[in-house]
C-alpha cells in the first residue's frame, strides 16, 4: 500500500526524482574524492566510470563548466530539495567539503528513517490488505448463505444481519480513508506551490504529530545554518539575507524574513522566535542570553547536535509504536470475523 502511494504520486510531481540511494551514494563519492584532493571536476569525470553515477555526474559536470552553482546543478540534476538546500549554502560559506559532510550525514539519517520504516509497515500493510479481501469475501459469499441457513431462526438471522452491516461498514470506511489519502495527495502536489506560506504554516500547525516533528526539524535547520555561517565569519545580518533568499526551504525563508525585519527595526529576534510555531523554545533562549557570536555559534551548534539525536529517538519510537497498534487493529478484526461466523451458531445452539 506505501509503495503503491509512492508510484502514484511520482506520476503528478513536476520532477522525477533520483533514487535517493543513488543520490547518497553520489555524494559520498564526490566528498570522498574531494578529501583526496580532486578538484570538482575532475572528481566528476572519475565518478562517471561507475555506470549508476554516469549521468549524473555529466550532467551536474555541465552545469558546472557553464558556471552555475553546486546547488543549481544539483537541482537541475533533480536531486532532492533538501540537498539543494544545503548545498546552497557553499555560496556562502565555501566550505564544499564541510557542507558534504553534513549533508551525507542529513540525508543518511533521512534514509534510515525510512528504510525501517518502510521494513516496519510493510507486513501489517499486507495483513491489513488480505483481510480487506477477506471482508469483502464473507460479505459476498459466507454471510448470505449464513442468512438462508439461519431464516428459520429470526435470532441467528438477525445477528448475520448486524454482522453483514458492520463488515459494510468497515469496507467502505477503509475504502474511503484510502481514497482520501490519495485525493488529498494528488491536489496538495498540484496546488501547494501556488499556497502562501503563511497559509501552510497554518495549515501544517493543526496536524497534530506531523507539526511536531516540523517543529523539530525547522529548529535544527535553522539552527545548523545560523551556526555553519557565523563560523564562516558572516554577521547575523548576512547569515539571514542567505536563509532568506533560497528558496527549498520555505519556511526557514519566511523565517529569516521575519528576523531581517526584526533586526532592521532595532529589535532582538528572541520575542520574535518564541511567538514563532515552527521554532523550539529552547532556540530563543539560546538567542536571548547570547550576545556574542562566538558563543551563539558554539550554542547553537551543540543544540543541532541535540536536537538531531531528540528526532532520532522521537522518530524510532514512532516507528515501534506503529507496528504493534497495526497489528491490535488486525487482531481485532480476527476476532470480529470469528464472532460473526460463530455467534449466529451460538444463537442457534440456543434455540435447540
Amino acid at each position: 500500500m506505501v509503495s503503491f502511494l509512492k508510484k502514484f504520486l511520482k506520476k503528478f510531481t513536476k520532477k522525477n526524482r533520483l533514487n535517493e540511494e543513488e543520490q547518497l551514494i553520489f555524494l559520498k563519492r564526490l566528498l570522498h574524492l574531494l578529501k583526496l584532493g580532486y578538484p570538482i571536476l575532475e572528481a566528476l569525470d572519475v565518478m562517471k566510470w561507475d555506470v549508476r553515477l554516469k549521468t549524473i555526474s555529466a550532467t551536474v559536470q555541465l552545469y558546472l563548466r557553464k558556471g552555475w552553482r553546486i546547488d543549481k546543478a544539483l537541482d537541475k540534476a533533480n536531486f532532492h530539495h533538501t540537498i539543494v538546500a544545503y548545498l546552497y549554502f557553499v555560496s556562502i560559506n565555501g566550505d564544499l567539503i564541510s557542507s558534504i559532510e553534513k549533508c551525507v550525514t542529513m540525508f543518511e539519517q533521512r534514509l534510515n528513517y525510512i528504510n525501517k520504516f518502510n521494513k516496519v509497515i510493510r507486513y501489517p500493510s499486507l495483513l491489513l490488505l488480505f483481510f480487506t479481501f477477506l471482508l469483502i469475501f464473507l460479505k459476498r459469499s459466507v454471510l448470505p448463505s449464513f442468512i438462508e441457513l439461519f431464516q428459520t431462526n429470526s435470532s441467528a438471522s438477525k445477528s448475520v444481519t448486524i454482522s453483514l452491516i458492520l463488515i459494510d461498514f468497515f469496507i467502505v470506511l477503509i475504502f474511503i480513508c484510502f481514497l482520501i489519502v490519495i485525493i488529498f495527495c494528488f491536489v496538495w502536489y498540484k496546488v501547494k506551490e501556488n499556497v502562501p506560506i503563511e497559509t501552510k504554516i497554518k495549515f501544517y500547525n493543526k496536524i497534530p504529530l506531523y507539526r511536531h516533528f516540523l517543529k523539530m526539524q525547522t529548529s535544527y535547520y535553522l539552527s545548523t545554518h545560523i551556526s555553519m555561517f557565523l563560523h564562516a565569519g558572516l554577521s547575523m545580518k548576512e547569515v539571514l539575507r542567505a536563509m532568506k533568499d533560497q528558496d527549498k526551504l520555505p519556511i526557514i525563508s519566511y523565517y529569516a524574513t521575519l528576523m531581517t525585519n526584526q533586526l532592521s527595526d532595532g529589535h532582538k529576534v528572541d520575542h520574535l522566535l518564541m511567538a514563532l510555531p515552527f521554532i523550539e523554545k529552547n532556540l530563543s533562549y539560546i538567542f536571548q542570553k547570547n550576545d556574542d557570536y562566538d558563543t551563539l555559534q558554539r550554542d547553537l551548534t551543540a543544540y543541532a547536535d541535540y536536537i538531531a539525536e531528540e528526532m532520532e529517538d522521537k522518530v524510532m519510537r514512532l516507528i515501534q509504536i506503529i507496528q504493534p497498534t497495526i497489528f491490535i487493529f488486525i487482531a481485532l478484526f480476527i476476532i470480529f470475523i470469528y464472532i460473526a461466523l460463530m455467534w449466529p451458531m451460538f444463537q442457534m445452539i440456543k434455540t435447540i
